[in-house]
């Protein structure tokens, strides 16, 4: 099989800029590589292996000779786009929630449900919601040894989970706080530094948010388990980058915490950094820049029957992204 010629739509974007990063890093092979964006960035040049290359105005003709599509650009351009690359031939690895609970397209984490990627009728893969991928990374492995029944966790979500906006408010608003000026919330609804806000994407009728939703309806999904239970609680906390969860998962079978350790042993992807006495937890710079998640703070939880308390940290513009995106095209 030749090298697949892939494109990047979105390229100039965080999680676009990342995904190159991955390309060059993992030494992914390529057969060619071709960067789109709005008209507004077109003209741009990226550097990739020592080389500089234009990025292309995306449009629906952009997809003629490409085999692998990373698309990291909102919703509605991978609603619009997504489709037209698919006929063309390429297999879409879709960064957006656009297609994570259609039927027909398989929702993947490659280091629990590899296998889906090989089933996608409307030849579209899902990327997980950044908070998802992270929590099913501690949990995943736990399942296999205890047999997952539900999830009540708590989110702290970093700014850029809202873009570069996010980060430049977050900036904006300690320096304002700093030398006394006053300041206006944008991005936000509230003051984000020196604060935590309780609301991660818009509010729905049931009280949770958008965002709290999906690690419902997507962890059910990427873990085959329809019955599974889930409770969350995203905020947004005064941190650049990287996400943090606080979870309880409770068990079918009884739980022992020297186990739980044993059972993250060898899993790609995720490490064990839970040394309390001596201070080693997770915290979110650990894991800023880096592919692993890391999990820590393993406890039985003295309310519920077998149930285990942990804290999980990873990056959610890499392994919550591009990365997941990049080892999804890696198992094409």
């Amino acid at each position: 099989m030749n090298p697949p010629h892939v494109a990047i739509v979105g390229a100039t974007g965080a999680v676009g800029v990342e995904m190159l990063l991955c390309l060059e890093q993992r030494n992914f092979p390529l057969g060619g590589l071709k960067l789109l964006a709005s008209a507004r960035s077109a003209g741009k040049r990226m550097n990739f292996r020592g080389k500089e290359i234009v990025v292309e105005e995306l449009t629906h003709e952009s997809f003629n000779d490409v085999d692998i599509a990373l698309l990291s650009a909102g919703g509605g351009i991978s609603k619009e786009f997504g489709p037209s690359a698919a006929a063309a031939g390429a297999v879409v690895i879709d960064n957006s929630s656009a297609f994570r609970m259609d039927p027909d397209v398989p929702l993947v984490v490659p280091e629990i449900n590899p296998a889906a990627a090989k089933n996608r009728p409307r030849n579209i893969i899902a990327n997980p919601n950044c908070t998802t991928i992270i929590s099913l990374m501690a949990l995943a492995p736990l399942h296999e040894a205890f047999g997952l029944e539900s999830i009540i966790a708590s989110s702290y979500q970093a700014v850029s989970g809202s873009g570069a906006q996010g980060i430049i408010e977050l900036e904006e608003q300690v320096k304002a706080i700093a030398s006394g000026q006053p300041f206006t919330p944008k991005v936000y609804p509230r003051q984000i530094a020196f604060n935590v806000i309780p609301q991660v994407d818009v509010f729905t009728d049931s009280g949770y948010t958008k965002e709290e939703l999906k690690m419902l309806h997507e962890g059910r999904k990427i873990m085959d388990l329809p019955e599974l239970k889930v409770s969350c609680t995203c905020v947004r906390v005064p941190v650049y980058r990287s996400h943090s969860v606080s979870i309880t998962a409770s068990f079918k079978r009884p739980v022992d915490v020297q186990a739980a350790r044993a059972a993250f042993a060898g899993k790609p992807g995720i490490k064990v950094v839970d040394d309390p006495a001596n201070k080693l937890f997770p915290v979110p710079l650990d894991t800023t820049g880096k592919d692993d998640c890391l999990v820590g703070r393993i406890r039985k939880n003295i309310v519920c029957d077998n149930a285990l308390d942990l804290w999980v940290v990873g990056d959610q513009v890499r392994k919550g992204a591009a990365l997941n995106a990049v080892q999804i095209a890696e198992i094409l």
